[in-house]
């Protein structure tokens, strides 16, 4: 098991390398892959996932990241409101076929999915994207290693025992500091690219401070939705690690995290 889950692991780091590496079309089209995989896994969890309310959400986001690619964000707020009536439209006439917690989750899970998750590709595209994109990661994978290592060494008080019963508040603490030294290392290391702040290291590692607090709520979320659902995994699509809301559910939240804290932070 561990030797499967390592070998992923590695797959997953180089996957990464070359589309975040590569932007444009090749991150923009892996994005879109993983948002599509990752509304379908949550769908399936609510056994949602292939009727009428399900192809509206996998439809919506096919439309959010065209509007997306030809930056027509204008028009993202229309095609919400029409997502949201048409849904309610099939909520209406086919009633009582549907619930109302089914309706809930098909509009939820097109945001929580896939708009969160397209700030990886937004971020990349900033100016010095192809510098701060790499925050997300540092934020995210940086902080769970770093919560690790502290939970295990000092780790006393529970941070959410009913869902982690092995995540500890020290932990949750020292996952944040971690994240931030990662952060003002980076910042520091790159300060002559990020031509775009006046003071990349407090940025960045300001920056990956807040990402690393938001990505420990976005992994106990998963976790509060596969607990309610009594289900170990997402799915098995990524051998060892699950589906792609396993992997992919911490980062969920830092890619929004960082593109709001770069916005502000410049």
């Amino acid at each position: 098991m561990f030797t499967t889950r390592l070998i992923s692991g590695i797959v997953l780091v180089l996957i990464a390398l070359v589309t975040v590496g590569s932007g444009g079309l090749l991150l923009f089209a892996t994005t879109v892959f993983i948002s599509m995989t990752g509304l379908f896994e949550l769908y399936r969890v609510m056994k949602i996932e292939r009727n009428p309310l399900a192809y509206m959400g996998y439809l919506t986001v096919v439309f959010y990241y065209g509007l997306l690619w030809f930056q027509k964000e204008e028009f993202m707020m229309l095609m919400f409101i029409a997502f949201l009536m048409i849904l309610m439209s099939i909520y209406v006439f086919t009633f009582p076929k549907y619930k109302t917690e089914e309706v809930t989750v098909a509009f939820l899970g097109v945001f929580y999915v896939a708009v969160m998750l397209s700030y990886l590709y937004q971020v990349r595209s900033m100016p010095d994207g192809k510098y701060l994109v790499w925050l997300i990661f540092l934020s995210s994978w940086g902080c769970d290693t770093c919560a690790y290592c502290v939970g295990m060494l000092i780790g006393k008080h529970k941070l959410a025992p009913v869902l982690s019963p092995k995540k500890s508040i020290e932990g949750a603490v020292g996952g944040a500091i971690g994240s931030a030294l990662l952060g003002l290392i980076y910042g520091t290391v790159f300060n002559g690219a990020l031509t775009e702040l006046q003071s990349p290291g407090a940025a960045c590692a300001l920056a990956c401070a807040i990402a690393a607090v938001i990505s420990q709520i976005g992994d106990l979320a998963a976790s509060a939705i596969k607990r309610n659902h009594q289900i170990k995994d997402y799915g098995k699509l990524i051998p060892g690690h699950g589906g792609i809301l396993d992997r992919f559910d911490s980062m969920l939240f830092t890619a929004p995290a960082i593109y709001f804290a770069m916005t502000f932070l410049r």
